[in-house]
């Protein structure tokens, strides 16, 4: 139970969750790198595609050798099969795109860290029943900070990340975590299509360090 907590402790305090897929296993072990250096200790690797599992794996092995104190969980997990697999190769936490009461009973059976996207009040009372501490917030760009200031009063013990749209403009950032945020998902806005089909790792990596920069100041 207390390693399940400081899994979200962690992401709560870096307050930002870099999540990507890449279909190389050596192109999905440099950006992992990149992170780390920037100064991520916790990343969501999405399982959508073909070679997610295996790339995954070889992730989790150099991680644990070279990468200490980095926690890799594993993303669009969608059954009850997807988590089995992702905990058997040591996945760190779990995260689903939706609701799915299955995923969640196998984490609590592994005490594993479930964080699940939600987009209604009902989702995030079943979601709490579930046993889940911190709620995605799904999609992000369709919900808006201002659902966040809506409901906040009503879940005081739920913490919530919201995903997908969310910018590395700093107003935009700000404007979640004043609205009551503990940390935001990030994909696509910062490991892009682009840098990613260009391998551009330095580019992802001075991305982060300057997310990470706006996220502390507005902390502070």
């Amino acid at each position: 139970m207390e390693a399940k907590h400081r899994v979200l402790d962690l992401i709560s305090e870096q307050g930002v969750l870099p999540l990507f897929y890449h279909s190389d296993k050596e192109v999905s072990i440099a950006i992992m790198k990149t992170l780390y250096v920037a100064g991520i200790r916790a990343i969501e690797y999405t399982n959508r595609g073909k070679t997610a599992l295996a790339n995954f794996i070889e992730m989790k092995k150099l991680a644990d050798a070279e990468l200490p104190g980095l926690k890799l969980g594993v993303g669009t997990i969608k059954n009850a099969g997807m988590a089995h697999q992702f905990i058997h190769e040591g996945a760190d936490f779990l995260i689903s795109p939706g609701l799915v009461e299955s995923v969640a009973e196998i984490a609590a059976l592994h005490h594993m860290p479930w964080i699940p996207g939600c987009m209604t009040p009902t989702e995030i009372i079943k979601a709490e029943s579930l046993g889940a501490n911190l709620i995605k917030l799904f999609p992000g760009n369709l919900l808006g900070p201002a659902f966040v200031t809506s409901i906040k009063d009503i879940f005081p013990d739920t913490h919530f990340m919201p995903t997908g749209g969310v910018t590395s403009d700093k107003e935009n950032i700000e404007q979640w975590f004043q609205a009551g945020v503990v940390a935001v998902g990030m994909g696509s806005q910062l490991i892009s299509k682009k840098l990613l089909e260009e391998k551009d790792f330095m580019t992802i990596g001075k991305e982060t360090e300057k997310v990470l920069a706006i996220i502390q100041a507005i902390k502070n």
